[in-house]
């Protein structure tokens, strides 16, 4: 309401603003999520934090081992083939205090461990037994966690007339800085939704490393733009067409169709 409001802020000049705004036909208004949706929400939240809170005890485990001369390879699971070894064997140069410690963080990751699989399991039922989810599931890139997070945002998509406004909402469009007529673009605006935006470019990043572009309705586009633009660059711009067919599954209310797209000479 910002730009709405009229000199100093107070109750008065807010309600203005606000009824002011309601007037503007290209307003854009945020919709009530669902119960479900919420839900969804938090239990990706809670998935989120428990990650980031096991690669932090990671890290800890790592600088500390470190100190102590065992180098390991950047895999989790070197570390983790190698902890039950480290704490039975007494050959080790650890104190017992250090070992203690050791193991208090390696039982910690094991427990951080088994709840993010117990999340990862819910996700998993979710996207099953959802219509929506279903649908966006059948997009190349799209899996349980992708499917779940984009119904958990927005729904059935009805906040957006467009994919690009999706997209652009994603933060997944290039940044524009234009005047007199010349345009001028840069990186991707990075605005919206950053958990969404993160997802989709890992789904995108599998697309492009994973997939067979022969058995991929965007393989061919995807080969030509590879030729002249680096590996970052394609793997957003996957994620921006993902995110676009995305919205379009949501809002038409059908299933994912797969068309050969045309690659420009």
């Amino acid at each position: 309401m910002k730009p709405f409001v009229k000199s100093n802020k107070n109750d008065f000049l807010d309600a203005e603003a606000i009824a002011e705004a309601v007037d503007r036909e290209n307003m854009r208004f945020v919709p009530i999520k669902t119960d479900d949706q919420l839900d969804l929400q938090a239990l990706h939240r809670v998935r989120d934090r428990l990650i980031a809170r096991r690669t932090s005890v990671i890290n800890q485990l790592r600088a500390f081992l470190l100190e102590r001369g065992l180098v390991f390879a950047k895999s989790p699971a070197r570390l983790r083939e190698r902890m039950p070894e480290i704490l039975e064997n007494a050959e080790e140069d650890l104190t017992p205090r250090m070992r203690n410690l050791l193991a208090q963080l390696w039982n910690e990751w094991k427990d951080l461990e088994q709840r993010v699989v117990d999340l990862n399991q819910e996700v998993e039922l979710i996207a099953s037994s959802d219509a929506a989810c279903t649908r966006l599931r059948q997009i190349p890139g799209v899996g349980p966690l992708v499917a779940t997070a984009i119904v958990a945002a927005i729904g059935n998509g009805a906040a957006f007339h467009k994919g690009r406004e999706f997209s652009s909402w994603l933060g997944l469009v290039p940044r524009q800085h234009s005047t007199g007529g010349k345009a001028r673009l840069f990186g991707i605006s990075k605005r919206g939704n950053n958990y969404l935006r993160k997802i989709f470019i890992h789904g995108a990043r599998a697309v492009v490393l994973r997939s067979k572009r022969d058995r991929v309705a965007m393989g061919a586009w995807m080969t030509a733009l590879e030729a002249r633009a680096p590996r970052n660059v394609l793997i957003v711009a996957t994620a921006n067409k993902l995110a676009r067919i995305a919205w379009a599954v949501l809002s038409s209310g059908q299933d994912y169709r797969a068309v050969q797209e045309p690659v420009a000479a």
